[in-house]
């Protein structure tokens, strides 16, 4: 459902930031290491816990996960956050901390020729839960889908193969069109970006069709589907033909969609659930400053950013793109709805990456209202319309920062009228379908720079909703994505940064703040920065 920004929607955003600057002010006060001014935003657990630290792990339990949204599809080639996925399927190969990908369900993946001809070598022992082999073939036929469909997020990248073919049952070869030093990190990405290494069993497809995998999923994961009463609650049980012995720990999973902030965070607080993935900077400040909470967090790349619809009126001119950012004030917004910790953001690296160059943050605009007031005149004159509509989220945080950017840009001459919409919606009919003139996303963090920049600032990338398209921008990804020298990998998305900088490609604000939090009982979380979770080694310590 979406609503204008009237009277009473302002009246509910004065409310909330009041409740949840009570909220923190009650955490700082449960936090003994914040100091005066509350917990500290920081790193901690990034990718999850210390198994060796853990102790001897307990068998049986179900585990509650709250979830920021509902589930779209089970279908890989089906674009949607799914934090479930991993569950029922795992992945042919994994990242470590460094966002390199190991073996993991495969058991290696080589290059005979520098990247041109990849080898992928398979684990015999593992199997679909309905016990028909992971074998080579099958990879082929779940590669095959991404190739065939367009609408796969997976599609972009995943074309750059020329041929597979199945050397024997366990042996997968890939020939590509050009060389990829990549080509691994396709089978180990998040399940949103479009991960190759999660593979559907090609019997449950043939049976039930891609209509009927996409609510019953079959993988090789630890878990197997069981029901899903969508809005209510997923449930998975046990696989108990799962290809690492002596796991799963866990019974099941039972998976909840609770897409208003407040509650999901309130569910953890209250003993509800035993995990909620968090989205936003609220849900991470109060569970670090909560000591009878765990917290998982790490910054990587990626931001909070505003979509320009670069093909409408009025943001398909730089002007008024440039205004937008000008007219922001990061000290009052960090101030007034980060409690001062906001970690900003000058492009789509971070500052201490190897990507972020001295240049290309010069490229990016400082705060200047007298420029942007300029900027929105001169567009003015030149007979363009200054009124225009902001779409976002209907989660508290999200409404508050939709009055501080509408005060923000009227300053400035800009008029926005705000829509909100609930998660699911906004996600499906509002960014995915370009339906808007500037709009609201919660970014980040994220594991490497690939394939996020990629989708982001590629034309026709699966997460370029604003429809960027910079030749240029193109070649550099293509490059970062084709060739096997780290200094060449190295000066590609470093112009990549310089040149989204300097075209305003999206309005950066802050760093994201995806997080995990979770009781302390809960052990063994293996997660990506992303919060895709690996759960054969979750278990629950009561």
């Amino acid at each position: 459902m979406n609503r204008s920004l009237s009277r009473r929607w302002r009246t509910r955003a004065a409310v909330a930031v009041l409740a949840v600057g009570t909220l923190l002010l009650a955490a700082c006060g449960s936090n003994t290491g914040g100091g005066a001014n509350g917990p500290q935003l920081r790193t901690v657990n990034p990718f999850g816990d210390n198994l060796a630290s853990e102790g001897t792990a307990k068998n049986g339990g179900t585990l509650i996960l709250a979830e920021d949204r509902e589930i779209v599809s089970f279908d890989p080639t089906v674009q949607n956050s799914n934090m479930a996925a991993l569950a029922v399927y795992d992945s042919l190969l994994k990242l470590d901390d460094k966002g390199v990908p190991q073996p993991y369900m495969a058991k290696s993946m080589d290059t005979t020729d520098n990247g041109t001809t990849w080898r992928m070598g398979l684990r015999p022992e593992v199997k679909f839960s309905d016990g028909t082999p992971l074998d080579a073939q099958a990879v082929i036929t779940n590669v095959q889908r991404h190739i065939d469909k367009k609408s796969s997020p997976s599609n972009r990248y995943a074309v750059v193969i020329a041929s597979m073919r199945a050397v024997d049952p366990t042996t997968v070869e890939f020939t590509l069109k050009n060389p990829s030093g990549t080509f691994p990190q396709l089978f180990a990405l998040p399940f949103n970006s479009g991960n190759l290494g999660t593979i559907v069993s090609p019997k449950a497809l043939q049976e039930k069709g891609e209509a009927g995998i996409a609510k019953e999923p079959v993988g090789a994961g630890p878990f197997m589907f069981t029901s899903w009463v969508r809005d209510s609650k997923l449930t998975l049980k046990k696989n108990p033909n799962y290809w690492q012995q002596g796991l799963p720990h866990l019974d099941g999973l039972e998976f909840r969609p609770l897409p208003d902030t407040e509650t999901r965070y309130a569910s953890i607080e209250n003993g509800d659930v035993d995990v909620v993935f968090g989205g936003y900077h609220t849900e991470l400040i109060r569970g670090l400053g909560n000591p009878n909470l765990k917290v998982y967090y790490g910054s990587g790349n990626g931001a909070e950013y505003i979509y320009f619809n670069q093909k409408k009126a009025p943001f398909d001119d730089r002007r008024m793109r440039e205004a937008v950012v000008r007219a922001i004030d990061l000290n009052a917004l960090a101030a007034s709805q980060y409690r001062g910790q906001m970690e900003r953001a000058d492009g789509y690296f971070g500052t201490d990456s190897e990507f972020s160059t001295q240049q290309s943050r010069d490229a990016w605009p400082a705060f200047d209202i007298e420029k942007a007031k300029q900027l929105v005149a001169d567009y003015k004159a030149s007979g363009g319309s200054v009124t225009v509509q902001y779409k976002t989220t209907n989660a508290p945080n999200r409404v508050a920062f939709a009055e501080f950017l509408q005060a923000q840009l009227k300053a400035a001459g800009i008029d926005i009228q705000v829509q909100f919409y609930d998660l699911a919606q906004y996600s499906s009919s509002v960014v995915q379908s370009r339906d808007f003139q500037i709009a609201g996303w919660v970014g980040g963090p994220v594991d490497g720079p690939f394939p996020g920049a990629f989708n982001l600032f590629h034309s026709g990338g699966s997460t370029n909703y604003g429809d960027y398209s910079n030749p240029q921008v193109d070649a550099a990804l293509d490059k970062a994505v084709s060739t096997t020298d780290p200094e060449e990998l190295s000066k590609a998305y470093q112009q990549v940064q310089q040149l989204t900088n300097q075209d305003l490609a999206v309005a950066y604000y802050s760093r994201g703040y995806l997080s995990t939090i979770a009781k302390p009982e809960v052990k063994g979380m293996q997660r990506y920065l992303t919060r895709d979770t690996f759960f054969s080694n979750m278990w629950l310590d009561r």
